[in-house]
């Protein structure tokens, strides 16, 4: 790092910072890209973070969470460079004179990676309370050059996500939420922008909690994420000092009902939230950067390597009626096609009286379910003979209204609001900051896991309580919910202390919680509750833009044709295959269209972990009728397309990181595929033509020796 002229540099090969200090010690982040770019403009910046606090508001009244007026006054104290490992730390320290104020501004990037990790610590060192109100975890000023053209051409991306429709990404030009002030009037300051809310305890119900910023023009992009595990986070994008800005926040004030009162001497830390850069490669490289970051900080696990082949009976299977009788045949069946777990989803504590929605919560095994002796033991044992690894699914959060452990934990246990426990869908909410909820949630898992051997849990979450609960004295609803969701990432650090091998399935009525928080210690994420085959492939397409642990839906039909058992079964091979279904019920010729899926995931799964994704047809909208995702390696190149009912029979796709390579297209599955194709490499595009829809293959793209 040197420092010259009021400014310093901090960074590495892959990603440059510069911060400037103004004349009264204000610093501004006003270069974020590649080493030599030549530099922004000092002008187009914001402070490194924005907070406002009650009587410590915004400078320039709005919307926006920018501007305030404690961040203009926080100064420059010090700042120092550590390396740790793979990973660069820059820590810079802040104070405000007037109240007392120490901002540590923590930035993070792994080395060759262009990714900058952010957090905020705020340190109270005066003498009276600051109630805080909004606390950005990264403000960056600089997204684009301070020019009105560069805003011109600028795109805004985000994710729908919703029930059975995850992860369907948006682009719209920026001047449709910030329009162009032009004239001889020059205004400096906007209330206009684009900004995207989290509310509730689903992080990613409604939208994903990520971002972007793309030059459609050079190429040029950034896309954010906000590591959050609930609802409560923000952020906002707009033009300020003639540039783009983004600024990211967790749970506000204004948004969430949240306040934070910053006691003498107390210390508040804000959720993370990281940005990639890709300098001219587009979305497709700044979500390639994004996922190595994401791999790179999550927590090590043996699952991110064997990547194994897991049966579930839930979709389009048993859908939450499982019996020993029932799933002794699933059992063999899936063993029969690879398997390697099987996990036994909802239903197996329900006691067939019509009312285990509310009556959920001590999670034992229903005797009419699975009768004799041995019980659920049976089953448990019938999966570990035929050489499979057993799993149960949970929904660790909720207590049903009617279940006996409503009434032997404290109310104190729960989430309450004005003293009320909170009751939503027939279930109440537990507080995971309370003792006694983490015992009785570990004594379960212990045990599951330490007694009955289940080595993988699903655990899923399907109710949303809202604003969060203000269980402590003074709290509002927005800072329980954030202290809760603090406690429930430290619970699973718990249960991966205990049980390192155990694996750990992210659900929340499908995608509800899809989110890097929760994905950096567990291992898998459900991507959807859809049925639909047709309607899946989007879905599955777009699911290596979240954190990339997707377990996609293989669910044949005894009713499907051969082309949607393909289809269905292509679907899973590039993510993290879930298989489902009506095995046993198939005919030969699909049974055996399901094993070579099997086995041809299998072939390529050594592959994946290195890999980084694109999408050869753009990100897919939900009713494009050809789709396509690839997984790119150096020497080699996966690639799943799916066509849908239309009227085009051939797409061509574009794969420019193959540009001027001879190569070899070949069909890894399905073997029966009628696809016809041709590459041209100076074009640098694939023609493909799929000559029955529904239909879906999985083709390897390898360079040849020239």
């Amino acid at each position: 790092m040197t420092k010259e002229q009021e400014a310093f540099h901090w960074g590495h090969e892959a990603l440059h910072l510069e911060i400037v200090l103004d004349d009264d010690g204000s610093p501004r982040l006003t270069h974020l890209g590649l080493p030599g770019e030549a530099q922004t403009i000092p002008g187009a910046s914001l402070p490194l973070v924005e907070v406002t606090a009650a009587g410590h508001g915004r400078g320039w009244s709005g919307n926006l969470l920018v501007g305030t007026d404690l961040s203009g006054r926080l100064r420059h104290r010090t700042h120092r460079a550590t390396p740790d490992g793979d990973w660069h730390t820059l820590t810079v320290h802040l104070h405000d004179p007037e109240t007392g104020l120490v901002a540590e501004v923590t930035y993070q990037s792994p080395n060759g990676i262009p990714v900058l990790r952010s957090e905020v610590t705020l340190r109270n060192v005066g003498q009276t309370t600051l109630h805080l109100e909004s606390v950005s975890s990264l403000a960056v000023g600089c997204l684009t050059p301070q020019h009105p053209a560069a805003i011109d051409a600028a795109d805004l991306l985000w994710a729908e996500n919703d029930w059975l429709a995850e992860c369907r990404w948006q682009r719209q030009s920026m001047r449709l939420t910030t329009p162009a002030h032009s004239g001889r009037v020059s205004y400096p300051n906007r209330r206009a922008g684009f900004a995207l809310n989290g509310q509730g305890t689903w992080s990613s119900c409604g939208r994903l909690p990520m971002g972007g910023l793309t030059d459609r023009r050079t190429g040029r992009t950034w896309v954010w994420q906000i590591e959050h595990n609930g609802g409560g986070w923000r952020w906002e994008c707009g033009e300020r000092d003639k540039a783009a800005y983004a600024a990211l926040f967790g749970p506000t004030d204004t948004h969430h009902g949240w306040r934070h009162p910053l006691e003498p001497g107390a210390v508040f830390r804000t959720v993370p939230a990281a940005l990639s850069f890709s300098d001219d490669g587009g979305p497709d490289e700044a979500f390639a950067a994004l996922t190595r970051y994401r791999r790179a900080q999550r927590r090590p696990h043996a699952d991110h390597q064997r990547l194994p082949v897991i049966f579930n009976d839930y979709m389009n299977c048993l859908m939450g009626d499982p019996t020993t009788e029932k799933l002794l045949p699933h059992i063999d069946a899936a063993a029969d096609a690879g398997a390697e777990y099987f996990v036994i989803d909802a239903g197996w504590y329900d006691g067939d009286d019509g009312g285990w929605w509310d009556s959920v919560g001590a999670w034992e095994p229903a005797t009419s379910r699975f009768p004799g002796e041995r019980g659920i033991h049976e089953v448990l044992d019938r999966i570990r003979e035929r050489g499979t690894v057993p799993g149960l699914w949970l929904e660790p959060e909720v207590i049903g209204v009617r279940s006996p452990m409503a009434k032997s934990l404290p109310d104190e246990a729960f989430f309450r609001r004005d003293g009320i426990r909170v009751t939503e869908a027939g279930r109440h909410h537990l507080d995971l900051r309370h003792p006694a909820a983490r015992t009785h949630l570990d004594q379960v898992v212990d045990r599951l896991v330490g007694e009955w051997g289940v080595g993988y849990l699903k655990l899923d979450h399907n109710i949303d309580p809202g604003s969060g609960t203000s269980a402590h004295p003074g709290e509002t609803p927005g800072a329980g919910l954030l202290g809760h969701n603090r406690a429930h990432l430290a619970w699973l650090d718990g249960i991966l202390n205990r049980y390192p091998h155990l694996v750990l399935e992210n659900c929340s009525s499908g995608g509800m919680r899809w989110d890097h928080a929760l994905l950096s210690r567990m291992q898998l994420q459900s991507t959807s509750d859809q049925q639909n085959l047709h309607l899946y492939a989007p879905i599955a397409a777009s699911a290596p833009t979240a954190p990339e642990q997707g377990a996609v839906w293989a669910y044949p039909q005894p009713e499907d044709s051969l082309d949607e058992v393909a289809f269905t079964m292509a679907g899973a091979l590039l993510g993290r295959i879930h298989l489902s279904g009506r095995i046993p019920e198939l005919e030969p010729e699909a049974r055996a269209l399901v094993h070579e899926a099997v086995a041809a995931y299998k072939a390529i799964r050594a592959d994946p972990p290195g890999d980084v994704p694109s999408w050869p047809l753009g990100l897919p909208a939900w009713d494009d009728p050809w789709i396509a995702l690839a997984l790119r390696t150096p020497a080699t190149t996966y690639l799943t397309v799916w066509r849908r009912p239309g009227t085009d029979i051939t797409a061509t796709l574009h794969l420019p990181h193959l540009r001027g390579t001879a190569a070899r297209v070949e069909l890894l599955y399905p073997s029966v595929s009628r696809a016809v194709s041709a590459w041209m490499p100076d074009a640098a595009e694939l023609s493909l033509t799929l000559p029955t829809a529904p239909s879906a293959v999985l083709l390897r793209i390898a360079a040849t020796a020239p």
